[in-house]
């Protein structure tokens, strides 16, 4: 009876999907195509249809469940939970490959909190001083990993902080900035043209981590960035949720900012103001190439006091022993981050964030696919990592260690795939894979969401940078083909401004909040199909003659020939 109704709820679950397409194929002439085909062996249909949403759901409910405490990085939520996918990866026979002969790998990581005694002053030559009040007005920390920092520096408005040969872009234009603090707006030139970053779709240059790493290596002491909504593509109290408390770093390396922040706009629009200029027009200003360097006839004068944390934390990772001699040194990636903000103390009412979109549900996918592998019959020809990874939210940090210390080499790494915050809102009729089109895998990934009838959907909303947000981008930085999967706007029974709304609301009113939580009414149908997607595409990529590539003149391909 057990069979029967699992059988039931698959067929249902995946409706969407044309069963007898997918013919019987072995995995030793799966091994030989050259040809696109998305035919799976018995064996990998069989564990594919065992992938069970009931299963998403409980790893999603013990994961956002208040006894652990929102997983902060370095906080006891966040160990208990890197604990939890240990065992289940044991559990499932899956073999550790973190170190030591266990399945942690360890992160050595710095925590940062910026302390009340911390002062930041905006003092224009013209004007009263403008003493700005934190998470209010503005987020800051120092990423210089010392105990105390003093900035009295000129501030120069750089419009938005980008130097990009490539598109023939430079906001510095030669100017001496070093020892300065530099303004900045968030994103970057506004654009319909494909060929001028990337048009709409936001690339690396438009994300506050690109601003604050080329502002650091020209040797600038800070960073305000402007926030406004729309070019950001969330409102302020992600900003502030995301950067209160303690923010965790690797630890340092190489240049840092004395000051890495934010203010609000109406900070920067009064900044402006005294300075006898004019925050619209500066910025209009900024979206041509002829703009040059401003000073503001302003200083930044700031102490930043922080409570200063060296601990570790874990990225669990597990591997799968491929089926071929020749081929199981090399390896298919899945990657979640486990990570989320942990309890805020200082926050009135429910101060746990615990995350249960982001990102239990990307563990509850990973899980389930670890065990739906590991019960196969029959392994694909190369091996199957499963990687769990901290810090995330503190900056992709778990997986920028990942990709700098990989279980086997990046050249060997065939492809990643990230599951990242997968709404559990029903049966999905759209896949998102952003980023897939830039390698040469993509025409495996359109045959098999066609056999899965499932639209293609391009990002909702490319202009939020999503590719450069997630942890496969960490590992596309070493080389390795990688993109996230995700379910697109429509579902089953609702039309496409549903999706829109469910997204919005999220976006608004959830995302990055205390109010991300678990409830027994979600509809985890769309998590399992998007598992079961995820599952074919490792399977043929795991099985394929060759490993996937880059398409030539990606921003990657010089990082993945370099690995090889």
């Amino acid at each position: 009876m057990r069979a029967m109704v699992r059988r039931s709820v698959f067929v249902t679950l995946i409706a969407s999907v044309s069963v007898l397409a997918w013919a019987e194929g072995g995995a030793a002439s799966a091994a030989k195509r050259d040809a696109v085909s998305v035919r799976l062996p018995s064996a990998a249909f069989a564990a594919l249809e065992t992938i069970d949403p009931e299963h998403i759901r409980w790893h999603v409910r013990y994961l956002s469940h208040d006894l652990l405490e929102g997983r902060g990085t370095g906080q006891r939520g966040g160990d208990i939970a890197a604990e939890y996918i240990a065992t289940q990866f044991a559990e499932y026979g899956l073999k550790p490959a973190g170190d030591n002969g266990s399945y942690l790998q360890k992160v050595p990581l710095v925590g940062i909190t910026t302390l009340p005694e911390t002062h930041f002053s905006l003092l224009p030559k013209q004007g009263s001083p403008m003493h700005l009040k934190l998470l209010d007005e503005y987020v800051a920390f120092d990423q210089t990993q010392q105990a105390q920092s003093d900035v009295d520096a000129e501030i120069v408005y750089v419009g938005y902080g980008i130097e990009a040969p490539e598109y023939n872009w430079n906001d510095y234009k030669d100017v001496e900035v070093r020892g300065k603090v530099l303004l900045m707006l968030v994103n970057e030139p506004p654009s319909d043209d494909p060929k001028f970053f990337k048009g709409k779709a936001l690339t690396y240059y438009g994300r506050w981590t690109y601003k604050y790493e080329e502002a650091a290596r020209k040797g600038a002491v800070g960073v305000i960035l402007i926030h406004k909504e729309d070019m950001a593509s969330y409102p302020w109290e992600v900003v502030r949720n995301s950067n209160s408390g303690e923010k965790s770093y690797l630890k340092l390396e190489g240049p840092a900012l004395k000051v890495a922040s934010w203010v609000q706009l109406e900070v920067a629009k009064k900044l402006a103001s005294a300075a006898g200029m004019d925050l619209d027009k500066m910025m209009a200003d900024a979206r041509t190439r002829e703009f040059h360097p401003v000073s503001l006839n302003a200083k930044l004068k700031a102490r930043m006091v922080s409570k200063v944390r060296n601990f570790e934390s874990n990225n669990v990772v597990a591997i799968l022993p491929g089926s071929s001699r020749k081929l199981k040194d090399e390896a298919v990636m899945f990657t979640a981050h486990y990570d989320h903000l942990g309890v805020r103390p200082d926050a009135a009412g429910d101060n746990i964030y615990n995350g249960a979109a982001d990102n239990a549900t990307g563990c509850g996918i990973l899980l389930e696919l670890a065990r739906a592998f590991s019960v196969a019959r029959e392994h694909p020809a190369r091996s199957l990592i499963f990687a769990a990874v901290t810090a995330e939210e503190q900056g992709l940090l778990g997986s920028e260690y990942l990709g700098k210390h990989p279980p086997i080499p990046a050249g060997k790494i065939a492809l990643d795939l990230n599951y990242d915050d997968v709404q559990p809102r029903g049966a999905p009729e759209e896949v998102e894979v952003s980023g897939a089109e830039r390698t040469t895998f993509y025409p495996w990934v359109q045959a098999t969401a066609k056999e899965f009838r499932l639209a293609i959907r391009p990002d909702a909303r490319p202009e939020a940078g999503h590719f450069y947000r997630s942890d496969h981008f960490s590992l596309a930085r070493v080389g390795i083909p990688s993109f996230s999967i995700n379910e697109g706007m429509k579902f089953k029974g609702h039309d496409e401004a549903w999706g829109l709304a469910q997204d919005k609301e999220y976006t608004e009113k959830h995302y990055h909040q205390p109010s991300d939580e678990y409830h027994p009414e979600m509809n985890f149908v769309g998590d399992a199909a998007m598992a079961r997607f995820g599952f074919a595409l490792a399977w043929e990529a795991a099985s394929a003659a060759k490993l996937i590539g880059w398409q030539k003149g990606d921003e990657f391909e010089a990082a993945r020939v370099k690995s090889q």
